[in-house]
């Protein structure tokens, strides 16, 4: 051996020291029962959930790639093979166990003294603290989200020692535990990323485009557009080691390119087609399709409350009579949908969402136009092309419905990176939106939507200090008979504003291999890894 090759090889040697290198070099290359080729429309546009501008697919990155103290417990779902949570349930993660002090003032988590970080690092506490106090002080929806569950303000998270943890509660809030077992709350190597930071007290940048946790996945190459390859990290002790040893996630934006590879066995696994897609392979029976109920979550059309003509009732209620729900679930939903019409006249039951009361009866329509608008109106619907195969049908029967009642619609399609910008204006009059919560209770759904605080999602515009009043003391009810009466007093307060049109809850589509198994429902709506299997 040359002098120059034996220096380039006590580097590369010394860099196998690392438990994490030296089992990655150890193992023999996956198998094709241990890699799966997943087919979606677009893939993370970042590896930071907790970064401002973060995409959906960047759940996925956070799920597979880093842990929390907490999961939801995973249940079986009514199809035998898919398996969704329990919302009410939680289990360990990266802790071990917890408990709750005797005054209610604080929570205490033991966590995993053999945990590692990719780069061979032990977790600790003081990681768990530093990744939620960034959390809560990054901004944006992560920071949003954080305060969902009263978790606030650094001070709240103290280290005790490596593998003990505390949370203080600002408040008794029923939604904190359950926050903190959602994708946002996630740990970092907080060593990693303040050195690499570059002086960022959050190291944005640098996490934005690198992994820095523990989780059962790594990133092996990221190229936003085109695919994410994962690899498993063999040294992840905190759940069972996955069968997957890679997965190719491939970014291909034509729907009828993924299905045709679903149909042809030449992919694994797809999600976000078309509706029409899911019931024809539905139908076909050569894969399997999952539709789980989204929960917390509905297609609706928002009415603008705060400006003529839908700050008029009459026409909010008219807008929910005319509705064509049937020919919408069968055009634009292709029946993946659970119907939210023509239920009970008052609401009974806690279950969000549930139907309204509201059928497709076009003469109760016109009368109300006929009584608040006379000579009619001219109003904009406004849905999001990044959806239009589902919102574009939708709007034009929509438009076709209204207009036999006297309301003439302009349809107003707006590109999939300026939709919600344009929910932000709230001046649109009607717009088509979807939307869930990931804490399934009914006044999270109603707190992010409908409450005055005048949230990005609350695309109504709706102002009600009797509907915050309810939603707030429901939020914090000390007893559940309080609660079951704020809940019922906050929804028959909705069915009877109306401030926006339930169509349907959706559902959560994804179409595999029949040799697929182990496929898990999250809030997040993103493929769980750790739980699958092939062959």
């Amino acid at each position: 051996m040359q002098r120059r090759d034996l220096l380039k090889a006590v580097p590369a040697a010394m860099a196998l020291s690392t438990p994490a290198l030296r089992s990655a070099v150890a193992q023999p290359a996956p198998t094709r029962n241990e890699t799966l080729l997943l087919v979606q429309e677009y893939g993370p546009n970042s590896l930071d959930m907790q970064g401002l501008g973060a995409a959906q697919p960047v759940n996925g990155v956070s799920l597979n790639c880093y842990d929390r103290l907490v999961r939801f417990k995973s249940v079986p779902f009514s199809d035998g093979f898919t398996r969704t949570f329990d919302i009410n349930a939680l289990e360990p993660e990266l802790a071990t166990e917890w408990q709750e002090s005797s005054d209610g003032s604080s929570v205490t988590f033991k966590l995993r003294p053999e945990a590692r970080f990719h780069s061979g690092r032990p977790v600790t506490a003081r990681d768990v603290k530093w990744s939620l106090d960034r959390a809560v002080s990054i901004g944006g929806f992560a920071t949003t989200q954080m305060a969902a569950g009263s978790l606030e303000k650094p001070e709240q998270f103290v280290a005790l020692d490596d593998h003990t943890f505390r949370i203080d509660y600002l408040r008794r809030d029923k939604l904190t535990m359950p926050d903190l077992a959602v994708t946002i709350p996630f740990v970092i190597d907080s060593e990693l990323a303040i050195r690499n930071g570059g002086g960022d007290p959050w190291a944005k940048e640098y996490l934005k485009n690198n992994v820095a946790g523990g989780g059962a996945f790594r990133v092996e190459s990221w190229r936003p557009g085109t695919e994410t390859i994962y690899t498993r990290f063999d040294d992840w002790k905190n759940g069972p080691l996955p069968k997957l040893r890679r997965v190719i996630a491939r970014d291909i934006a034509s729907p009828s390119t993924r299905r045709a590879l679903i149909e042809r066995g030449d992919a694994d696994i797809s999600y976000g087609l078309p509706p029409k897609d899911f019931a024809d392979l539905a139908a076909g029976g050569k894969v399997r399709v999952a539709g789980v109920p989204v929960p917390n979550a509905i297609w609706y059309v928002a009415l603008n409350t705060a400006h003529p003509p839908f700050n008029d009732v009459r026409l909010r209620r008219a807008v929910a009579w005319a509705m064509p729900y049937e020919r919408i679930m069968a055009a634009s939903l292709f029946g993946r949908g659970v119907p939210m019409w023509g239920g009970p006249p008052e609401a009974t039951t806690l279950a969000w969402p549930q139907p309204t009361p509201y059928r497709t009866d076009l003469d109760r329509a016109k009368a109300l136009v006929a009584e608040a608008a006379p000579n009619g109106a001219t109003v904009s619907l406004v849905f999001d092309a990044g959806v239009a195969t589902i919102a574009e049908p939708m709007a034009v029967l929509i438009k076709e419905s209204l207009g036999a009642i006297g309301i003439t619609v302009e349809l107003n399609k707006v590109p999939g990176a300026n939709f919600r910008g344009e929910l932000t204006k709230k001046t649109a009059p009607m717009v088509i939106n979807r939307f869930g919560g990931w804490l399934d209770y009914p006044d999270y759904f109603f707190f992010w939507t409908l409450h005055g605080n005048n949230s990005i999602f609350n695309a109504s515009s709706y102002q009600n200090p009797a509907n915050d009043r309810l939603i707030d003391a429901a939020r914090f009810a000390p007893d559940r008979a309080r609660y079951e009466r704020d809940v019922l007093g906050f929804l028959n307060l909705f069915m009877s504003e109306v401030p926006m049109v339930p169509i349907a809850q959706p559902l959560h589509d994804a179409a595999m291999q029949k040799t697929i198994g182990g496929y898990q429902f999250w809030p997040c709506r993103e493929p769980d890894f750790r739980a699958l299997t092939k062959g």
